[in-house]
């Protein structure tokens, strides 16, 4: 990780002001179930849990139903959370880690559930290289009706109407992990919510990008439709993230205005600022849903620099964050390359999370170092870049300031 300066911003000597609120964008303690006892201890005020797969969807739903942000809460100035016990925001949706474990019921008849056959026809026709590795195509996980889980995300969402969809998005370089060994499973950590890889071997497969697409684009609709934040894994995908927004939002783009135009409509704001009852007023506040989310946020964001600028064209309908960790952006490669697409970022649009499986103390020190580190890049102070970071986070989560 790069080394803050002795700035005011960077200076490790200086107190943390955790009291202005942290909000942690996107994080999965689920994963570490031992661990959701220690969120009451933290300093962080609010942790955007991310759902992955099917093993823990319920598990954040149950936390949510007992740690969840109220809607009161979500009223507030980020700075009046002082007062307020940490808790949680739920956001439900399937990685494409996972994304092989899904099948298209009307690929097969309409089937629910496919027998030993299909199944090992729907993990040969999903899976790059071609595998004919019966025995590890068996092993792998039952595959799940993609209408059941989207079902079931669009009964969680709304059951917690502060909930967003994620993680959901696309990867190039995962592979698959190979099937536990009977002595490995027996000895595997039972603190640790099942299905993530845990130390296995990886095999040579991935899942193909076009069915990666299929579940990333049905999600982005659904979160469109239910008008949610999303909260979207890209690795080596930026360009394909943003066709398939694209896709989604082609017919909706905003206009661009020329100078001239931009100058007389913020008179016409002026004017009608003073006229509550105005035409203009009350037709601002677009409340339709659309067939793309209305905020996204790429997590962790590495992708280059110059790739920023499509992601915040004029012309895009949906407002787009960057959000950045110490444990992805900076645990390997040139710190410079994060350190510039950082310095690049709109202020407005800018997120920290900590995207740790594990609660607690960790966690906390993780989103600090981020944070520092942004302030440094950014020139900021310590107080200013957390109130604005705060209000960032809220802006993507509930849609308001």
């Amino acid at each position: 990780m790069a080394n803050p300066s002795n700035n005011d911003a960077g200076d490790e000597r200086e107190p943390f002001p955790w009291h202005l609120g942290v909000f942690d964008a996107h994080c999965h303690p689920t994963d570490t179930m031992d661990s959701i006892a220690s969120i009451s201890e933290m300093q962080a005020k609010v942790l955007t849990v991310m759902t992955t797969r099917a093993e823990d969807q319920e598990l954040v739903a149950r936390t949510a139903k007992d740690l969840g942000v109220k809607v009161e809460d979500a009223e507030l100035p980020p700075e009046q959370w002082k007062d307020r016990p940490p808790r949680i925001v739920p956001c439900f949706g399937w990685h494409p880690w996972f994304s092989h474990q899904m099948f298209d019921g009307d690929e097969y008849n309409g089937a629910e559930k496919l027998d030993d056959n299909q199944k090992v026809e729907h993990y040969r026709s999903v899976l790059i290289p071609p595998s004919e590795d019966h025995g590890f195509l068996t092993s792998l996980p039952d595959p799940r009706l993609f209408g059941d889980f989207l079902a079931q995300t669009r009964r969680f969402l709304e059951q917690h109407s502060l909930a967003l969809v994620g993680e959901v998005g696309l990867d190039k370089s995962f592979r698959i992990p190979q099937a536990w060994l009977p002595e490995s499973k027996e000895s595997r950590d039972a603190s640790l919510t099942p299905g993530g890889r845990e130390g296995r071997r990886l095999s040579p497969y991935r899942v193909h990008m076009d069915h990666q697409r299929k579940v990333l684009k049905a999600q982005l609709r659904l979160a469109g439709e239910l008008k949610r934040a999303v909260s979207v894994h890209s690795v080596q995908t930026p360009g394909i993230v943003y066709e398939v927004l694209q896709e989604l939002w082609k017919g909706h783009e905003k206009q661009v205005l020329s100078k001239r135009e931009r100058k007389r409509l913020q008179q016409d704001k002026a004017r009608n600022a003073e006229e509550p009852d105005s035409a203009f007023q009350s037709g601002s506040q677009d409340a339709e849903p659309k067939p793309y989310p209305p905020r996204i946020c790429l997590h962790s964001y590495s992708g280059p620099v110059e790739a920023l600028q499509q992601f915040l064209a004029p012309s895009v309908p949906a407002e787009i964050y960057f959000s950045f960790s110490t444990a992805i952006n900076f645990s390997s490669g040139p710190a410079s390359k994060a350190e510039d697409t950082i310095r690049a970022v709109p202020d407005e649009f800018i997120l920290v999370e900590s995207d740790l499986h594990i609660a607690g103390h960790r966690m906390d020190q993780h989103l600090e170092d981020i944070v520092r580190l942004i302030c440094r890049l950014k020139n900021w102070s310590l107080e200013d870049g957390v109130k604005t970071l705060g209000r960032n986070w809220k802006r993507f989560v509930f849609g308001r300031s």
